[in-house]
């Protein structure tokens, strides 16, 4: 026996249509009655994203200390500085006498500082360094100088890196490491650091009391001095070798991390080879622009010396000038003193990535940072890209 179904449907009818038509202009009554409030233009996770991931950044410079001979520490300020992880670093703008120039240094104090709005920078001054040059006779107290944000992936990764990091340092190459020795000190990283540090004597080594007063207070932190040229009761003497390291990084995993210069990069990475790690295990931070390409395999020794026709195009603009084989076409863009986007100059961040329309270049295979479209496509990384003819490219505006 079948129930039937009492349903009612009830008509599309002319009251129906009529609140239809009054939906939207009650919906506007009720808005303009709601009390005022403030509306926002910017989303609130924009906001958040423009103060952790500024494209620029302005400091002033409000105390100067020298850590060496040759190197020396500036405390910026601002009132909107960045927060950034433990080895990441900034990039700094600069015009020296028209000439639109950019290089990297790492951030060297703790996160901690930059919710107090500020950063430590510390800058070894290079033999003939056209740069650093410039920042030891200018940068002084109340100097306002611009750097990007926080940058670089440098930084303890739990998920990547095992819990010990064997931290390798060579001359100012200790600025990350220190943030990262005061990061674990304030409770802000996690992991074990044990520190080879090494320099050519006692007089250049940068921050061994701070080090050693952090190493002494915090057990995760441990520093080995390592002098190649003279002997101290306590120090390490010669170079930091796969023997050294194995002295020192026990027999739990360990992740190597190290910042130094190009040459120390050369020596070291043959020595880490023997200790068989995976390559995930072994991490380097950017060194800055490559320095005598014409050493490294593979660059043709005809090429040597040579001068090219360099054609730039940016935006509406054309501009020819001369490139030398053995500097980057980035620097000779700075030659012309064109603005060019830059930011890590070792050819890993792509910031500026760039279209080669013609000509053929020279990049170093350990720091080819393009992706496989890029080199299927013609795009290179200034910074990191040498001529070996004439070149025409294609520079984005930055």
């Amino acid at each position: 026996m079948s129930k039937k179904l009492n349903v009612k449907i009830k008509a599309i009818g002319l009251l129906d249509l009529l609140a239809f038509k009054k939906l939207v202009p009650n919906r506007k009554k009720k808005f303009e009655e709601a009390p005022a409030t403030e509306i926002r233009k910017t989303p609130p996770m924009n906001e958040l994203a423009a103060k952790l991931h500024p494209k620029h950044q302005k400091f002033t410079i409000t105390d100067v200390v020298e850590l060496t001979s040759s190197m020396k520490q500036f405390e910026l300020s601002s009132d909107t500085a960045a927060y950034f992880r433990a080895g990441q670093y900034v990039s700094v703008k600069l015009d020296i006498n028209g000439h639109k120039v950019t290089r990297p240094y790492s951030i060297m104090s703790s996160p901690k500082a930059a919710l107090s709005g500020k950063y430590m920078l510390g800058v070894k001054k290079a033999d003939d360094g056209f740069v650093t040059e410039y920042i030891f006779d200018n940068w002084k107290e109340g100097t306002v100088i611009e750097t990007s944000g926080p940058e670089g992936n440098f930084y303890y990764e739990d998920i990547r890196d095992a819990k010990t990091i064997i931290g390798i340092a060579g001359g100012c190459g200790i600025t990350p490491f220190f943030s990262m020795a005061q990061a674990i000190r304030d409770g802000i990283e996690d992991f074990n650091l044990c520190l080879l540090y090494g320099c050519k004597t006692l007089n250049d080594i940068a921050l061994r009391k701070e080090l050693d007063v952090i190493a002494q207070t915090d057990s995760r932190v441990k520093v080995v001095y390592v002098l190649s040229d003279e002997k101290k009761e306590g120090y390490e003497h010669g170079f930091i070798t796969a023997d050294v390291i194995k002295k020192y990084a026990g027999d739990e995993p360990y992740s190597i991390f190290m910042c130094g210069p190009q040459v120390m990069y050369d020596f070291i990475s043959k020595e880490i080879a023997k200790l068989g790690l995976e390559k995930k295990y072994v991490r380097r931070e950017l060194y800055g622009q490559i320095n005598n390409v014409e050493k490294y395999e593979g660059f043709p020794k005809d090429k040597v010396g040579k001068k090219y026709k360099l054609t730039i195009h940016m935006g509406q603009n054309t501009t020819i000038t001369e490139a030398l084989s053995t500097e980057s076409i980035l620097v000779a863009v700075e030659r012309a003193k064109i603005k060019a986007p830059s930011l890590c100059r070792t050819g890993e961040c792509g910031c500026c990535r760039s279209r080669l329309i013609a000509g053929d270049v020279f990049i170093v295979e350990d720091t080819d940072g393009r992706r496989m479209a890029d080199k299927k496509f013609g795009y290179v990384h200034i910074c990191s890209s040498f001529p070996l003819s004439d070149l025409e490219i294609e520079i984005p505006v930055e």
